[in-house]
């Protein structure tokens, strides 16, 4: 077909494929930034005889691009109706037209060679495309380690726990095969037995960190004094920051050997290429919901506390708005750390009470209270001259009608004196 643009997506990118100027001017036409796909690396990827033959033909008259999925460009995935596989979990489909312009929709490419058509081909796509939305957060993480001016390394090597000094190796020794890759384009035998037993250290960092997270969490939850939870919450202030930072070194490496993985497996396996990318991407989701669930306690037990502050701060005004605002560093902190990853949070922040604000609330609280009470006075005290004068009156009628009974006794007696 003339003009045949491939689609496909993984749910974290979109590969835009065929002619250099045709995927070109799909893109412009829709504002969408985009990056090198490296098709040229699916050619281990390919069958062998007639079939690679096509396929690499296919290659060579082709350019892919990968895009972000962000908000806007995950509407294409709707706008154009891709269609989702249950085995491999991605979105498919092709668009045709003329000059660049879309004219209409074919679920699946019939020409022999196109990528679509080739489960190998297909499959190699996406691995690559993996590797390159990883590739993208360890640059996202790149940066977030040089905007917080903490170097992760001077972190590391303040410690002198051992789990904690093993991953500054680990991590030189991914950086060069990362290296290496980048150089040669592949990852042989040699290069992947270097970093092969590097995921247990990673792994054992990351633990040790997310257990410093939950231990200044529950520091937190059993202060009460408010002197306390400003001093802790200053301390959170500067120790969250240093831990978030072991966190993200330690993703970024698991993401490293990630693509690693994927390329030795292109490499040596290609046919076992699909079910390894699913399963990387399975693990490292487990691993962004367990960093989520540990760094959101952490933001609600500071909001706790912000929330105690504030509600004490007539009898601590110095330090009770300490503890809102380290409550808020922390949570923004926490906020850009999950951007970077890729974590889905709303923001929030408290606001520190003034001791006026507090002083006038409990002053109207006050005034309202007296409000009540004098009423209640006026109340009760009508209350008890209706009753008194019923008293009064009832005692009246008694002494009336006792003096006639008196007067009714003298009379009889006078009568029967006569």
């Amino acid at each position: 077909m003339d003009n045949e643009i491939q689609l496909i997506s993984d749910g974290d990118g979109l590969a835009v494929i065929g002619d250099e100027t045709d995927v070109e001017r799909f893109l412009v036409s829709e504002g969408l930034p985009s990056k090198d796909l490296g098709l040229q690396r699916l050619k281990s990827a390919a069958a062998t005889g007639s079939v690679a033959a096509q396929a690499g033909s296919e290659i060579a008259a082709n350019s892919g691009r990968w895009v972000q999925l962000t908000k806007e460009s995950a509407q294409l995935v709707d706008k154009y109706g891709l269609r989702e596989s249950s085995k491999s979990g991605l979105s498919t489909g092709v668009l045709k037209g003329n000059k660049g312009q879309i004219r209409g929709f074919v679920e699946f490419a019939k020409t022999p060679g196109s990528l679509l058509t080739n489960p190998a081909m297909l499959a190699g796509a996406a691995g690559i495309m993996a590797q390159i939305a990883m590739q993208q957060t360890m640059d996202e993480i790149t940066d977030y380690l040089a905007t917080i001016d903490e170097k992760v390394d001077d972190v590391l090597r303040a410690q002198k726990d051992a789990v904690l000094a093993r991953m500054i190796g680990v991590g030189l020794v991914i950086d060069e095969s990362m290296t290496i890759r980048e150089k040669r384009g592949r990852v042989d035998e040699v290069t992947w037995s270097k970093v092969q037993t590097a995921p247990t250290a990673i792994a054992e960092t990351q633990a040790y960190a997310l257990r410093q997270l939950d231990a200044l969490a529950e520091k937190m939850e059993r202060k009460t004094k408010i002197g306390d939870l400003a001093a802790t919450a200053k301390e959170a202030e500067y120790t969250v920051r240093e831990w978030l930072a072991v966190l993200a070194r330690s993703f970024q490496l698991q993401d490293a050997i990630a693509v690693l993985e994927l390329d030795r497996v292109l490499d040596a396996s290609p046919e076992e290429l699909d079910g390894h990318r699913l399963g990387l991407k399975a693990a490292r989701q487990d691993r962004l919901e367990l960093i989520s669930r540990c760094t959101e306690r952490l933001v609600a037990r500071m909001d706790a506390a912000a929330g105690t502050a504030n509600a004490k701060v007539l009898l601590h005004p110095a330090k009770s708005p300490v503890v809102v605002q380290s409550s808020n560093q922390v949570a923004a902190g926490v906020n850009d750390f999950h951007g970077r990853l890729g974590i889905e949070s709303a923001e929030r922040s408290s606001e520190a009470r003034r001791w006026t604000e507090a002083a006038v609330e409990v002053r109207d609280k006050a005034l309202e209270t007296g409000a009540k009470g004098v009423d209640a006075a006026r109340s009760r005290g009508s209350e008890t001259l209706v009753r008194a004068n019923s008293v009064k009156g009832k005692l009246s009628g008694e002494i009336v009608e006792r003096a006639r009974r008196l007067r009714g006794d003298e009379k009889k007696r006078a009568e029967e004196a006569e």
